[in-house]
């Protein structure tokens, strides 16, 4: 069945260019109303215009959709609770949340200042703190929510020159997966998307070509899927080039090596026992991993 978002309220951050224009495109074509959050930055955070968000709102209004254009800073949480406002006031509420703005600032952690790394942090992590935050009232009031985030390899697996970066973003996957839990009597499906495209942050970095393979609006697909009724919840969707891919952290079976003299030195000899893939799990919560260390020293069994 077509995915149907007719009459959802959606707020879109950092929509005016790239992936989450794309994203505030696909979503008002499936017939959400679209905030279109931008501040109109460079891709380092700094500067400010309202142009990106009004031009983004004139395409959907010009396809017959419906959307509103708000420059909101998501480093500010009072901005961000008035733009909820604002989409509340004018549509009755907000149904759906991407939270898809964020900064760089590359180099390596030798040469990084304190003050670029706060700067990732406090938007990429702090502004989806703030954009859940504003938004979680009301989806626990309407027993409804869809919250995307973004995540990135860069975070689940490491990027040279982003420790900034790769921080903010697997702090993000933390966020997910417990506001997943905490949401999900109220109906409120929490997601991450992990995207690969083409957008400013990638110029110079890769040919041609391959952009081309990488363009954002093969990624959107993905977050109309995360954002519909049949959602799945504390999921990490990954997206690139028409290709999808879900990351998982997993738990292996481990091994119990006791509390005696001479553990340290069992941990290295074992440690292709205790990283074996083989049986290993996903866990529903922080309680697995006590769970089958008391298993593995052999609590719970019957003498």
């Amino acid at each position: 069945m077509a995915i149907d978002l007719t009459d959802k309220v959606a707020i879109v951050t950092g929509a005016g260019r790239g992936l989450g224009r794309e994203h505030a495109l696909a979503l008002a074509a499936r017939g959400a109303r679209v905030v279109v959050n931008d501040i109109g930055g460079a891709v380092d955070g700094t500067g400010t215009s309202g142009d990106a968000a009004a031009s983004v709102v004139r395409e959907i209004e010009a396809a017959g959709g419906e959307a509103m254009a708000d420059t909101a800073s998501v480093t500010e949480y009072e901005q961000v609770e008035a733009m909820v406002a604002a989409a509340t006031s004018r549509w009755g509420g907000v149904d759906i949340l991407v939270a898809n703005a964020g900064i760089l600032r590359d180099k390596t952690f030798a040469k990084m200042e304190l003050a670029d790394f706060r700067a990732v942090l406090d938007v990429h992590v702090m502004g989806t703190v703030h954009c859940a935050k504003a938004v979680w009232e009301g989806m626990r009031t309407r027993n409804y929510g869809r919250l995307v985030f973004t995540t990135s390899c860069s975070g689940l697996y490491g990027g040279f020159g982003q420790s900034n970066y790769g921080a903010a973003k697997m702090a993000i996957v933390g966020l997910m997966n417990t506001l997943a839990l905490e949401g999900a009597k109220y109906g409120i499906r929490v997601n991450c998307l992990a995207p690969s495209g083409a957008t400013r942050m990638l110029e110079g970095l890769m040919p041609e070509e391959m952009l081309d393979a990488f363009a954002p609006e093969y990624v959107s697909p993905a977050v109309v899927a995360l954002s519909s009724a049949d959602a799945p919840t504390k999921t990490v969707l990954c997206a690139g080039a028409g290709s999808f891919e879900a990351a998982q952290i997993t738990l292996t079976k481990g091994v119990h090596l006791g509390t005696a003299d001479g553990v340290a030195e069992a941990i290295l000899e074992r440690m292709d026992d205790l990283t074996d893939a083989d049986g290993q799990m996903v866990p529903a919560d922080n309680s697995a991993q006590a769970a089958n260390e008391l298993r593995l020293a052999g609590f719970g069994k019957k003498t």
